[in-house]
């Protein structure tokens, strides 16, 4: 008999995020226990149901926050390299915390969650990682608009941020972020969409999907050809004869000026990227140190006392395939 199973929610936050995806390979895919192993979460058919909570709140009704979604999940769908659809059924008095079986993107009222923008929620099938239903709540703690205000948070972007949950990605830990006298942290720069913390108000950057997060889609839902016309690399990152749990890994195309992150996540540092169109590759591995961890993992023995290293050597990517191995070693700080 099938069961269904609720995993824990997680979202984008407006300083730091609590969250805990489970880790997996290339990228941090949001995972489930079926049959005592960890399995990604994904979408079976397409296209994937959504509904759009009827209730508004001042300065931006249920159509705007309607039209907002609509258009994030378009940047999702127009990927070439993925094989997903969505389609809107319509509005509903249902919220996003009923577990009703509806996919359901609304407003909700958070002020205990004073550092969550939004949060993403899921039911899966415990026997195959099935989602069968996610939903997703905007805090109104915090202001929104559909329309760019200045003064307000932007819709769009985080619900394309949200919508990478939706689809089962976990967080990317390509940006760079500094301390804030008050606390929190302010984002400097990103190379993700689904960076953990959110730009400031009025800011608009993250309605574009970049490499990163088309190759987590891409490689999460392929279409035809993504695996055969892309390859991956892979090595270890070792300290001391050791291997790293949880160093972060970059790779960089140096021709296109794509980014791609992974993480170190064998007992051995092991780590593949996958996703990567053939070419040579720039790698460079450093500590989770610029976000709070378990935005990423909720794992005691992440590693992070070691210094941000370049790999002294070029990568050679094959199309359809992987690179040999290689080993980074890291040193402590």
């Amino acid at each position: 008999m099938r069961g269904l199973r609720s995993v824990a929610a997680i979202g984008v936050a407006a300083a730091i995020l609590c969250g805990a995806p489970v880790p997996l390979q290339a990228y941090l895919r949001l995972s489930a226990s079926v049959r005592g192993q960890t399995t990604p979460v994904a979408w079976g058919r397409m296209p994937v149901r959504w509904f759009a909570s009827g209730t508004g709140i001042a300065g931006t009704s249920a159509a705007d926050l309607q039209a907002a979604v609509n258009r994030a999940f378009g940047a999702w769908e127009a990927v070439p390299t993925a094989s997903i659809s969505f389609q809107f059924v319509g509005f509903t008095g249902a919220a996003p915390s009923d577990e009703d079986g509806l996919s359901v993107f609304g407003f909700e009222n958070h002020p205990d969650e004073d550092r969550t923008l939004a949060s993403t929620s899921f039911t899966v099938d415990t026997v195959t990682g099935e989602i069968l239903e996610s939903d997703v709540f905007f805090n109104t703690a915090f202001p929104w608009s559909a329309s760019g205000a200045a003064t307000a948070f932007d819709l769009q972007s985080i619900a394309t941020h949200e919508i990478g949950h939706f689809l089962g990605l976990g967080h990317s830990a390509l940006g760079e972020t500094e301390l804030q006298a008050g606390g929190g942290r302010r984002v400097l720069a990103t190379a993700a969409v689904m960076f953990p913390i959110a730009f400031g108000r009025g800011m608009a950057a993250d309605r574009t999907l970049q490499p990163d997060d088309i190759a987590g889609v891409s490689d999460t839902y392929p279409d035809g050809t993504f695996r055969e016309s892309t390859g991956s690399l892979q090595g270890r990152v070792r300290l001391g004869g050791r291997g790293v749990f949880g160093a972060h890994v970059a790779a960089f195309n140096p021709r296109t000026g794509a980014l791609v992150g992974g993480f170190a996540l064998g007992r051995e540092g092991e780590f593949v990227i996958a996703g990567l169109s053939p070419g040579v590759y720039i790698v460079r591995v450093e500590p989770l140190d610029d976000v709070a961890t378990d935005s990423f993992f909720d794992d005691p023995g992440l590693d992070t006392n070691f210094r941000a290293t370049l790999y002294d050597h070029l990568i050679a990517v094959p199309a359809g395939g992987a690179s040999p191995s290689f080993d980074v070693a890291v040193q402590p700080k």
